[in-house]
């Protein structure tokens, strides 16, 4: 399973007016791991367009890129992957229709969620929201460490936190249980992007060693 530690999620509202290239290139450069498309008010056309960009820079980078919600925009630009929430496409055929070559993340809020996004061939569980966030107006209760903490317990899939995180608190999340964190607006809204996601990046990789974990966050 390639690099999880750090996804940072492109978001217009809060980008501070700056494009989605400059955004993903600046969070590269502090260390994400992987850039997730999420644009939401964008047109099919549109998301292919900027996707493509971030193909080719996300490759630049060695880093990943995934596709949130659109299974068909990801095969399109030949992304690494897509992640889907529960109101997305269902687990089970995201799975069949990206195949076993390409990564598939799944939002999952409790352990019902996790259970069958598992069962249906996650490689990985967006676990969260872990706190309050503004970031994500759709987010349901934040559920705080301790669901990473039942869902370590009982599977083996690497768990992604997101929600609300942050520098402070990625301590927190590693050691319940998650390999790395997803982020929107305490990177794509910072005023220095680069310096944001570099602060996390290193949070994630000193928790882990922290934590006794060796090797990639996978």
């Amino acid at each position: 399973m390639p690099r999880l530690a750090l996804h940072v999620l492109t978001d217009r509202e809060w980008s501070r007016g700056r494009d989605m290239q400059t955004v993903a290139a600046a969070a590269l450069a502090g260390g994400a791991t992987i850039i997730q498309l999420r644009d939401k008010q964008a047109t099919t056309r549109t998301l292919v367009e900027e996707g493509l960009a971030l193909r080719e820079l996300t490759r630049r980078h060695g880093a990943l890129l995934i596709v949130n919600d659109r299974v068909d925009v990801a095969l399109a630009i030949e992304a690494d992957g897509a992640h889907v929430g529960q109101d997305d496409m269902p687990v089970a055929l995201a799975r069949k229709l990206l195949g076993p070559g390409r990564i598939l993340g799944v939002s999952a809020g409790n352990l019902a969620e996790a259970e069958q996004a598992v069962a249906e061939g996650a490689d990985y569980l967006g676990v969260g929201p872990i706190y309050p966030t503004r970031g994500k107006a759709d987010a349901g209760p934040a559920t705080g460490p301790a669901l990473l903490q039942a869902i370590s317990a009982r599977y083996r899939v690497p768990l992604v936190a997101i929600g609300g995180i942050t520098a402070a608190n990625t301590p927190e999340v590693i050691a319940a249980g998650a390999c790395g964190v997803a982020v929107i607006t305490s990177v794509v809204a910072a005023e220095d992007i680069t310096a944001a996601a570099r602060a996390i990046a290193e949070q994630v990789r000193a928790a882990r060693a922290a934590a006794g974990l060796t090797g990639e966050a996978t």
